[in-house]
């Protein structure tokens, strides 16, 4: 235990506070992976797809997910809770979206905001497409910048593309930052290693596993990041890599786009084969840990991979919102605080 009254849990080499964290949107999990790596434990989580909130409890029965509207939940409940985040849906600030009309339901950076003016967390994350930061939603960003300044929040909009901390993908995501003002000041993006890793270092064991012959050179010719993974949606959703230009990208790298594969090659595949990703590549591709399991039928499953928010850009994020709380020497005395296993 920390002297400010923070509990601790030793991964490895690493010591890192817990904090509280009551996430909405959450999906099948791939923010909550990460956030609890970087030290956060789940006093509630929110999902109103029922394959994702059973993919939630599958991983992690221990927490309490409620799998119906954010807009049922009362953030009362979780006053003084160090950090509230989510990924709230991006249909409308998605490139072929429309422009946001008056009490769009699609739109619900509005509950965000209802519940951060109910629980007064710490800190405040949230992320969504590349779309949100586009010369059209100026006016929208900047009124929530204002709302959260009324709040007492300081806070910072960034662009990242997942490639430059570790993931195998592009995927950029637009990423809101807030934290108390006596926080804030202790609050940095950093900079990641920017370490490349391609999809064929990400998928060579995956390929090898069953003795395919042409696992190597399949490696070896995908050499770069994939594009982002899309088909998560319920409108276009089979279980494929994206439209056309995407599955182009894809065949460039030797995959054959056109579905989900239900095994990988094995021996008796032929050498000049073009793969197909099985759902649990396209997890890896996504950052998922190999333990990480999902919960559905196979659509239901591919939808809830493609949607997520890799875990590792959650952790890297989360480690910095976590050192800005923990250097501000005033965290760890909520009653949400409690000891828990950080797998």
């Amino acid at each position: 235990m920390l002297d400010n009254g923070v509990n601790v849990t030793n991964r490895g080499a690493r010591i890192v506070p817990e904090l509280s964290v009551l996430e909405i949107c959450a999906g099948a999990g791939g923010q909550a992976a990460g956030l609890e790596r970087a030290g956060f434990n789940h006093e509630l989580a929110v999902e109103i797809e029922p394959p994702a909130a059973a993919t939630l409890r599958l991983n992690r029965p221990s927490w309490d997910v409620h799998e119906g509207d954010v807009r049922e939940v009362d953030g009362n409940k979780y006053r003084g809770i160090d950090l509230v985040a989510g990924g709230v849906p991006c249909p409308p600030f998605s490139v072929a979206g429309k422009q946001l009309g008056k009490d769009d339901e699609r739109d619900l950076f509005p509950e965000a905001l209802r519940l951060v003016r109910e629980s007064r967390p710490a800190a405040v994350l949230l992320e969504n497409v590349k779309g949100l930061a586009s010369a059209r939603f100026e006016p929208y960003r900047r009124s929530i910048l204002e709302e959260l300044d009324t709040l007492g929040y300081d806070a910072d909009w960034k662009l990242i593309e997942s490639a430059s901390y570790g993931v195998p993908q592009l995927r950029p995501r637009f990423i809101l930052v807030a934290l108390k003002r006596r926080h804030f000041k202790n609050f940095t993006w950093g900079v990641h290693d920017g370490r490349i890793t391609t999809v064929g270092e990400a998928l060579h064991p995956y390929m090898a596993a069953e003795g395919w012959s042409g696992a190597d050179a399949w490696a070896a010719r995908a050499n770069r990041v994939a594009p982002t993974i899309v088909g998560g949606s319920k409108k276009h959703g089979g279980a494929d890599l994206g439209p056309t230009r995407a599955k182009a990208a894809w065949l460039a790298l030797g995959v054959d786009g056109k579905g989900i594969a239900d095994n990988a090659p094995n021996a008796e595949t032929p050498f000049d084969h073009v793969p197909r990703l099985t759902m649990r590549m396209a997890a890896t591709v996504q950052g998922f840990s190999p333990d990480w399991q999902f919960a559905g039928l196979k659509t239901a499953t591919y939808r809830q991979i493609g949607n997520a928010f890799p875990p590792p850009v959650a952790e890297a994020i989360g480690l910095r919102i976590q050192r800005a709380l923990v250097g501000a020497g005033d965290i760890g005395k909520s009653p949400m605080h409690r000891i828990s296993a950080i797998g």
